[in-house]
């Protein structure tokens, strides 16, 4: 057996491996670019061309080309500031898109019927109106209180008429004057709480100064801000605890013509009860009186100062 040849254990020799080459003086071959002798070995799978790749093909160009210099992204050159500004323009337009569609879909107006826009409109210009006269009482009583002399007894007096506006509208203090009188008389259902509370709104929208409710007994409840209804047993009503039983009939004091056109506006009080089967009748009085009292409540915690 050759040197070629080496001993297996299993009978049959295996080639050696091809010794690698050296250089003259059995150093390695001091050529850079020599190829590993293993890379040209038959064995080697580097040694035979690859299916895939074009053994006819031409050797890339080795020839540097020189490349562009990269091209810097606009964003990148943008500063902090401009950043800032751009994102306050995004909230300024988002805060605007969102207050222009609140103001354009108002639902309680959108869904609402004509007769109740009707109603709306009239009680703000009613409302106008009595601010407009309350802004000229009040500047005529700023100018009397500046007027040298006369200041003192127009400050007396102008705190007199206060305090008997206040307890008119407290209920503490009777009143007389110009105004209606609106009786209630059930049809096929009775008089509920519901529309007797809202022809006392509708009064107080048009001006109403003092109000007072009478049943059928003749048992009467003055009307003020904390009153409240309820409907009792047989058509009856409960007014601040008292009960009442019909036909009822309120008493009213303030412009007739004013509140008569309050309570006969389209689906207004008038319209209601005649629904139901019932009749409103509405009479002007020029002298109507408000004689029930209510009784304030006892204060618990607040004490008066000078």
């Amino acid at each position: 057996m050759s040197d070629e040849h080496t001993q297996t254990g299993t009978g049959w020799p295996q080639p050696a491996e091809p010794a690698r080459p050296d250089g003259p003086a059995g150093e390695p071959d001091p050529r850079p670019e020599a190829p590993d002798p293993d890379e040209l070995s038959p064995l080697s799978p580097q040694g035979h061309p690859s299916e895939e790749e074009d053994p006819s093909a031409e050797p890339a160009d080795e020839v540097a080309v020189a490349q562009p210099a990269a091209v810097v992204p606009p964003w990148r050159r943008l500063s902090s500031a401009a950043v800032m500004i751009v994102v306050l323009l995004g909230l300024l337009g988002f805060t605007l898109a969102v207050q222009l569609k609140m103001t354009t879909t108002d639902s309680s107006l959108a869904t609402a019927r004509q007769e109740d826009l009707v109603r709306i409109l009239y009680d703000l210009e009613a409302r106008e109106i009595r601010l407009r006269q309350d802004i000229g009482a009040l500047e005529e009583s700023q100018r009397q209180l500046r007027s040298g002399e006369q200041g003192r007894e127009a400050a007396l007096e102008e705190a007199t008429r206060r305090a008997d506006e206040l307890g008119i509208l407290a209920g503490t203090l009777p009143a007389r004057g110009p105004g209606l009188t609106v009786r209630f008389q059930a049809g096929a259902e009775p008089i509920s709480a519901a529309r007797v509370l809202d022809a006392v709104q509708e009064l107080r929208g048009a001006g109403a100064e003092a109000m007072q409710i009478s049943g059928g007994d003749r048992a009467t409840v003055r009307i003020v801000a904390s009153t409240y209804f309820l409907n009792g047993e047989g058509g009856s009503l409960i007014v601040d605890g008292r009960p009442l039983t019909g036909p009822f009939t309120i008493t009213v004091l303030g412009d007739p013509a004013t509140m008569r056109t309050a309570l006969n506006i389209p689906g207004g009080v008038v319209a209601s009860v005649a629904g139901d089967g019932g009749n409103v009748i509405v009479e002007e009085r020029e002298v109507a009186e408000v004689s029930a009292l209510h009784e304030p409540r006892p204060l618990e915690h607040a004490r008066p100062v000078s």
